[in-house]
């Protein structure tokens, strides 16, 4: 089956130095992306990440420090990677938690101004959860009856991903072939920004997720007690999460002189 599109969509996996969205860097990125018509085109880049990758990683995806000595960095590839995806919605696995939030980090770094305002973003690793509690190699057998090989591969992990989503899309008559149903779908709070520290509360008003000011309305805090915002910002947050917050800083303000 093909899936219903009403814009590309471009499947993508990272392999990392780590999981700290604000500290590591990408060392490899694949992207699938697919089009209305069903054609498909692929990509895949090896990333020099200007940090050593442990020793620890690169038993996990085998890509080391030799590997990567003579790649391009983030900086020089950024905006070719960004021409493949910016008009299209994103899918991944486990995407909207980590892979999403990192290649925003990376972006922002490159002063490419990436945001999410008019993409949707479906994660298959939800959808899996939701439906069946598995992880990436067990989902690729569960739906494709596949062994997945080169696991931890960002292409081969790229297309596995691609293929659950159409055999999930297949199996559940719940689920509508639909980026945005399965966008909303895969969703699992609603996030202001990627990392969870901004969400929305019923009211769709931004508010803090963490910390002494916890389920408190953003605008209400900046108001009160302004020296919070530039703690925020000096401090090791993500750079989407101070982009966020800054935006909605400057959209008071406006609104205060309206």
């Amino acid at each position: 089956m093909n899936l219903n599109l009403k814009k590309p969509i471009c499947f993508f996996d990272l392999e990392t130095t780590g999981i700290n969205i604000s500290k590591d860097r990408i060392v490899e990125i694949a992207i699938l992306k697919v089009f209305p018509d069903g054609k498909e085109v692929s990509k895949t880049w090896l990333v020099n990440p200007e940090m050593p990758i442990p020793a620890e990683v690169t038993e996990i995806h085998g890509i080391s420090d030799t590997d990567v000595a003579d790649a391009p960095t983030f900086k020089v590839l950024a905006k070719d990677i960004y021409g493949m995806i910016k008009d299209s919605d994103l899918a991944g696995f486990n995407s909207n938690r980590f892979d999403i939030p990192l290649l925003a980090e990376e972006m922002l770094r490159a002063d490419v101004d990436f945001d999410m305002k008019s993409t949707l973003a479906v994660d298959v690793q939800t959808i899996f959860h939701k439906m069946e509690q598995r992880t990436l190699v067990a989902a690729y057998k569960f739906y494709c009856d596949k062994d997945l090989e080169n696991a931890h591969s960002a292409a081969a992990d790229t297309y596995a991903t691609y293929e659950v989503l159409k055999a999930q899309v297949e199996k559940y008559e719940d689920l509508e072939n639909d980026t945005k149903f399965l966008s909303e779908f895969s969703s699992r709070k609603q996030f202001a920004d990627f990392a969870g520290f901004l969400v929305f509360n019923k009211d769709n008003e931004e508010c803090f997720a963490f910390g002494k000011h916890k389920n408190k309305r953003v605008v209400d805090v900046l108001n009160d007690e302004p020296g919070y915002f530039g703690w925020i910002l000096n401090a090791d947050f993500p750079l989407y999460t101070k982009k966020v917050l800054t935006a909605i800083k400057l959209r008071s303000f406006n609104n205060k002189l309206s």
